[in-house]
């Protein structure tokens, strides 16, 4: 039989590093394409030939009904079946305009968030089309509110994309880790790390997600490597964040003020009985802050010094630190500036008065 003009379905998949189930390939003139921004199986096209040529016909009709021909690709470290669909030839114009409207229906609810996609940080490095082209590979969902999302302990196997309402991570005893909104990001944790989910998810409002499979988000990696960037990025700032939640501090340890805040982080060095030093760096400039066995020895702020610098720097809540372990002999031998809580507690207050005026 030629072979050509044939459409085919993935029925079922085991750990197949390409395709999903549902995902089609198409064959024309003995050419094959997949789906959108998928890479195409060399493996999967030899099994497909060479079973096409040891059947007779690729659809049959019998007494249960219309029988189409099976194959199975496993060539590699997973397995796919897949069956014949339909001879694209047959399509007729009424199924032809139904697929374009089905697609054009698609795209238009791609189109009303893909303003919110063009505007994430992750996706800033890809250009207009190449983040089209991922948008193909998104599955919707929608999550009335106080549903379960994803549970603890489960295997990771999607990253989501909350597009509206706002989503919870909490954890044993429904303590509230924090909260995701429109254009932030969960999931991607585990699909990085390969461990086992560490938080449940569960929905705070209605919500609706877009969803990318764990195999669609390793193509996408390798497609476009300026988001692995991205991802390593965020895994590191991530599993210093967890680091800063337990307690620990190591040198060289960097983080944001707005996941842990400067009170908690000097809390965190003084109870630790750390000696080293704190580099921060704000949109009005950098300042340091000298610990020495936990107390604090120094702390410098632009034209600032002394208890003054520490009092601004509390009062900032956006910015970044490095954590760096160790001091000069020099340094050590300064005087603490204060009792560290006297010093905590007198700059909160001089906060609190600020806001009132």
């Amino acid at each position: 039989m030629e072979f050509k003009n044939a459409i085919f379905i993935v029925t079922e998949e085991h750990s197949c590093p390409i395709y999903n189930v549902g995902e089609e390939f198409m064959v024309r003139d003995l050419a094959l394409t997949v789906d959108s921004g998928k890479p195409v199986c060399l493996k999967m096209v030899h099994e497909l030939i060479q079973g096409q040529a040891g059947t007779a016909s690729l659809e049959r009709f019998t007494q249960q009904g219309t029988a189409r021909a099976k194959f199975e690709c496993g060539g590699c470290s997973g397995l796919i079946r897949f069956e014949y669909k339909k001879e694209k030839e047959f399509a007729t114009l009424h199924m032809k305009l139904l697929a374009t409207a089905d697609r054009r229906a698609r795209m238009q609810h791609v189109g009303s968030f893909y303003p919110l996609l063009r505007e994430m940080e992750i996706f800033e490095p890809l250009g207009d089309n190449d983040l089209l082209d991922l948008t193909e590979l998104l599955k919707f969902e929608k999550y009335e509110a106080n549903k379960i999302v994803i549970n603890k302990g489960d295997r990771g196997n999607r990253l989501y994309i909350v597009l509206s309402g706002s989503v919870a991570a909490v954890k044993d005893g429904n303590e509230v880790l924090g909260e995701m909104k429109k254009g932030d990001i969960f999931g991607e944790m585990s699909l990085l790390s390969g461990e086992p989910i560490m938080t449940s998810v569960y929905s705070r409002t209605p919500v609706e997600v877009a969803t990318l499979s764990a195999k669609d988000f390793k193509h996408v990696l390798n497609k476009y490597p300026t988001l692995q960037v991205f991802f390593y990025r965020l895994l590191v700032n991530r599993a210093q964040a967890n680091s800063l939640s337990s307690g620990n501090i190591s040198s060289g340890m960097t983080g944001e003020l707005a996941e842990v805040n400067s009170v908690e982080l000097f809390q965190l060095i003084n109870s630790s009985g750390k000696t080293g030093k704190i580099e921060l760096l704000f949109a009005s400039g950098s300042a340091t802050v000298l610990f020495y066995e936990g107390e604090i020895v120094r702390a410098v702020f632009g034209h600032l010094d002394g208890k003054d610098a520490l009092f601004a720097i509390l009062a900032k809540s956006e910015g970044t630190f490095t954590y760096t372990s160790g001091l000069s002999e020099g340094d050590e031998q300064l005087p603490v500036i204060g009792g560290f809580m006297g010093l905590v507690m007198e700059g909160l207050r001089r906060i609190d008065e600020d806001e009132d005026d």
